[in-house]
């Protein structure tokens, strides 16, 4: 038994060194072949010897039992955001603010200038790894920066991380927390959407969002098949150790064979430094192995850095000069216009594919006509195409000097392309509209698709692609009709067989009896969101009572101002949308009174949701919200309470970082709504 203990340590230890050298140092020192003898050899041993395993053997990274969900984790030091910069002069602000801080506390004198540590700034997820006595025992994403998701399972499988520190005993410290960056490299990422391809799954949009997708698989053996990897870039909690330079810390991180970005970083002294390290990063951008949105530069001296301290929940020591929304060249092809649900005529630009900002981009909106002229852009221009992380991409200009000759100038269409209804602009506004209403078949598309949503009616298999077909064989003309249709009519339709048409009916029945706040959402009345239409729910107790409202009484109702009002008044002034409202009737839709909040506990607080939560879906994580009081709306400002953000949660997650606003995950909601 000894002998096999020897042996099963050796290994272990060999296979380890093996996988630093490879995915960390990206330099191999044995074949694929030989690596595969030792593991193969261990994994025999450990077989007919059970009581080797080890927890940080390397055979115990293929991945456990699925979980049921993530469990949460308090950060023993919160994990904070950083501030951005964006342009030489915020850098400069930066570094002349660290400077007058240090040189009024004594710790800088003169002409003196600060020194700073510059890192990449990785496109990936922010991760918090804890060792205790030199094992990995627990890993937790960022989440609010308070609490976090418990990934430990996913975590252990990424062979770049070590489960067991090496180096001296006497540096591993009792507790080190690790802060660093999970991501996956470019050419592992395309590897690994062509079998993604292959085996005809999902492919994703670009290596940050299949590292997080991957992270976040409720089964560890999916995360152990993706090649992910990790870079340490600081520390929370650690225990007993003293070092001067944030550049020391990463060093000895290094030698207890934690993976550090080592060839990349860069200590720098001043705002000239700082920005002559940005242009560097930025023009061998193109040629690193993975993506970046920026570097990061943070005050090397750690006691500089405790008296620096915080602002909010982000660092005074630190910050992110991000890079400018990438852009690249592609051919206007054509401008489309198309109607939505309210009229509304939107040009649409249709591009030759071109790759930016991590998607393909065939379409862009061009807004209105008004915009149109103003960028000058023109059918066969070739034209910039602008997309930072995940925004809706944009139509930048056009390359003036690649027009060709004779190149027409966008005209409006002057009727409606789908029902030939005259197209009106009011005076105060830039947005053209179809005056066809229901008439147009377009607009009636799109507010059967609107009505049958989730935040509507809810009707389950009433998607896009059957409303097409119902509208385009005249089945159905307004929303009452939805409620006529018959199972044995429907399973004649494209792709709907008998028991999709049974489930579908299931679904219409069950929406005979909606919230009244629901129901009045799914009229589609122009500016009467959700918020606001259960608002009007409460207040009136009735679908009666609101379309016999008068504009006076309408401006009582909380947060209705005089376009909602107005909007409202015209709505149910039309005799079709009375008429239609007296069809559900007649069909048997009941409009259920709302309740109010059953608790007050976040009265006045606004939230926005923004991602894809883990447990929740949006609609149910809203009802939960406005059921404690609180409020849920669509952008983000400064009036915004909290964001609760999600897996890829995008441009919406960034604005709340920049104007402060305080950003919650699920778990974080959780614990709000417990306190309600």
């Amino acid at each position: 038994m000894t002998e096999a203990l020897t042996r099963a340590a050796w290994l272990r230890n060999e296979i380890e060194r093996h996988n630093h050298a490879y995915y960390v140092q990206d330099a191999p020192q044995t074949s694929d072949a030989q690596y595969d003898l030792l593991m193969r050899e261990l994994q025999a041993l450990e077989a007919s010897s059970p009581e080797l395993i080890t927890p940080e053997s390397p055979t115990q990274r293929v991945g456990a039992t699925p979980l049921a969900a993530f469990g949460s984790v308090t950060h023993a030091v919160p994990m904070l955001s950083l501030g951005n910069a964006f342009e030489p002069e915020d850098v400069i602000a930066f570094d002349k603010r660290v400077a007058d801080t240090l040189k009024a506390a004594g710790k800088l004198s003169g002409n003196q200038q600060v020194d700073y540590f510059c890192e990449l700034k990785l496109d990936g997820l922010a991760i918090n790894l804890r060792y205790e006595r030199g094992a990995l025992v627990q890993a937790a994403t960022r989440g609010d920066g308070q609490t976090g998701e418990d990934v430990t399972s996913n975590i252990r499988t990424i062979k770049s991380i070590p489960l067991r520190l090496t180096g001296e005993p006497h540096e591993i410290p009792e507790v080190l927390e690790v802060r660093g960056e999970v991501f996956m490299n470019l050419a592992d990422f395309a590897s690994l959407n062509e079998a993604q391809r292959a085996r005809g799954e999902k492919i994703f949009v670009n290596p940050r969002n299949a590292a997080a997708g991957s992270l976040r698989q409720l089964d560890p053996r999916i995360t152990a098949q993706r090649p992910l990897r990790f870079f340490a870039y600081g520390w929370g909690d650690v225990g007993g150790l003293q070092l001067g330079q944030h550049s020391d810390m990463l060093d000895w991180m290094a030698r207890l064979g934690l993976p550090v970005n080592v060839t990349q970083h860069v200590v720098a002294q001043g705002a000239a430094d700082l920005l002559r390290y940005y242009e560097q990063v930025g023009a061998r951008r193109a040629s690193l192995p993975y993506d970046i949105d920026g570097v990061v530069y943070k005050v090397n001296g750690l006691e500089a850095q405790r008296m620096l301290g915080f602002v909010a929940r982000a660092p005074r020591f630190a910050i992110a000069h991000k890079f400018a929304a990438q852009e690249a060249f592609t051919t206007l092809l054509d401008i489309e216009v198309q109607v939505g649900r309210t009229g509304a005529i939107t040009p649409v630009a249709r591009l030759a594919p071109v790759f930016v900002g991590g998607v393909t981009v065939t379409n862009a909106t061009l807004h209105n006509e008004d915009e149109i002229r103003r960028k000058d852009v023109r059918v066969g221009d070739t034209v910039i195409v602008r997309r930072a992380g995940d925004v809706i991409p944009e139509v930048v200009g056009p390359v003036l000097e690649k027009r060709p000759a004779f190149a027409p100038q966008f005209v409006m269409v002057t009727a409606c392309p789908v029902c030939g209804s005259a197209i009106e602009r009011l005076e105060d506004e830039a947005i053209a509209r179809c005056t066809g209403g229901l008439f147009c078949a377009a607009q009636r598309k799109q507010s059967l698709i609107h009505a049958a949503g989730r935040k509507a009616l809810d009707i389950e298999g009433l998607g896009e692609k059957l409303v097409e077909q119902l509208v385009d064989r005249a089945r159905i003309h307004s929303l009452a009709d939805i409620f006529t249709l018959q199972a044995s009519e429907l399973a004649g339709f494209e792709r709907m067989g008998q028991k999709s048409a049974d489930n579908l009916i299931a679904a219409i029945q069950q929406a005979k009896q909606p919230p009244l706040g629901r129901l009045i959402f799914a009229l589609g009345i122009r500016h009467v969101g959700e918020t606001t239409a259960r608002d009007l729910a409460l207040h009136f107790g009735s679908i009666e009572s609101v379309m016999a409202a008068s504009v006076d009484a309408l401006l009582g109702v909380n947060d209705v101002g005089p376009v909602v009002a107005g909007s409202l008044a015209r709505f149910f002034a039309e005799t079709h949308n009375q008429e239609i409202v007296h069809a559900l009737r007649a069909q048997g839709v009941e409009p259920q009174a709302e309740v109010a909040a059953r608790s007050a506990g976040l009265s006045g607080k606004t939230f926005v949701l923004t991602g894809t939560l883990p447990v929740w879906s949006r609609e149910e994580a809203s009802s939960l919200i406005v059921a404690a009081g609180g409020k849920v709306t669509s952008s983000v400002s400064r009036k915004t309470s909290f964001v609760v953000a999600g897996v890829d949660a995008g441009s919406k997650l960034e604005k709340a970082r920049e104007l402060g606003v305080a950003v919650l995950d699920e778990d974080g909601l959780r614990a709000l709504l417990a306190q309600a």
